[in-house]
């Protein structure tokens, strides 16, 4: 049986439907940390049970059985984050998993500026010292995050951010579909995968230059001082740790660090990666 972590949320939600149209549902499970969340997948006839990361005996629960267990990385940063992912690679092992993958990113560094790159080498390390053989799935930066960082500038015209750099912007559904593929075809990936993005790299200029395309109005790229935006973030009522962890994903881009890109994604789809262009389309078109 396949353990999905995570299968309520944005990208295990995915990896269950596309995982669906490969295996049969009974040799799919899902843990969740709210199952009346899950109650959908239930009625499909997936397996259903609470598995929390800050709860060991949940997850021993969860996992019974597995064959596979993919965990879908944490919301959390540094030493939660870490704690979280290896209690959860800990009790994979415990249930007999025969492979674990592990949703990581492109750009996990120890050396990383921005918080949760780190947290993603440190688990891919204890993953190497396991001795199960594991996946790293190098997850391109979601472009759902592009988004995110627009502020007003639809309705001003000036897209204001600290200085960045290229970014391998790469759909959710995506990664999503990429994820289902290995985990159907077990052992296709042992370690690190290539760099799983969109074959291009964009800055937030790209971005406003597509956005003015799409707008017909022109959206001008606006350089932030790094202070003066942490400041703002803050006195919008953001905490000041994650007000320094944002600006952290603006120096990261900086240094190159989400820069990489490969061809590995498009190569499993069988088909060109989803543009961040077509990303952008939805949100003008939400307005």
């Amino acid at each position: 049986m396949i353990i999905i972590t995570g299968g309520t949320g944005q990208l295990g939600s995915q990896i269950v439907d596309r995982l669906l149209e490969r295996i049969p549902v009974d040799r799919v499970g899902v843990s969740v940390r709210d199952t009346q969340r899950a109650r959908d997948w239930a009625a499909r006839g997936v397996r259903v049970r609470r598995g929390d990361f800050s709860d060991r005996p949940s997850l021993a629960e969860a996992f019974e059985g597995a064959t596979q267990v993919l965990i879908v990385s944490t919301n959390q940063t540094r030493e939660a984050a870490v704690a979280q992912h290896i209690a959860a690679i800990d009790a994979a092992c415990d249930a007999g998993a025969k492979r674990i993958l592990y949703t990581s990113h492109q750009g996990a560094a120890e050396n990383s500026v921005f918080a949760p790159m780190p947290d993603h080498a440190a688990t891919e390390h204890y993953l190497s010292k396991t001795g199960t053989p594991f996946t790293a799935l190098r997850n391109g930066f979601y472009a759902s995050t592009v988004q995110h960082l627009l502020g007003r500038a639809l309705e001003t015209g000036e897209l204001v951010a600290p200085a960045d750099g290229p970014v391998s912007w790469t759909a959710h559904a995506d990664l999503a579909e990429a994820a289902a593929i290995i985990l159907a075809d077990e052992g296709r990936f042992d370690g690190p995968t290539p760099p799983l993005t969109t074959p291009d790299a964009l800055d937030l200029d790209d971005i406003a230059g597509i956005l003015t395309d799409l707008t017909g109005r022109t959206i001008r790229r606006v350089i932030a001082d790094d202070s003066e935006w942490t400041a703002t973030l803050i006195g919008n009522g953001v905490p000041a740790e994650r007000a320094d962890m944002l600006l952290g994903m603006f120096q990261a881009a900086r240094r190159g660090e989400f820069a990489t890109t490969g061809g590995e994604l498009e190569n499993l789809l069988q088909r060109p990666a989803t543009p961040v262009r077509s990303i952008l389309e939805e949100a003008v078109n939400r307005r």
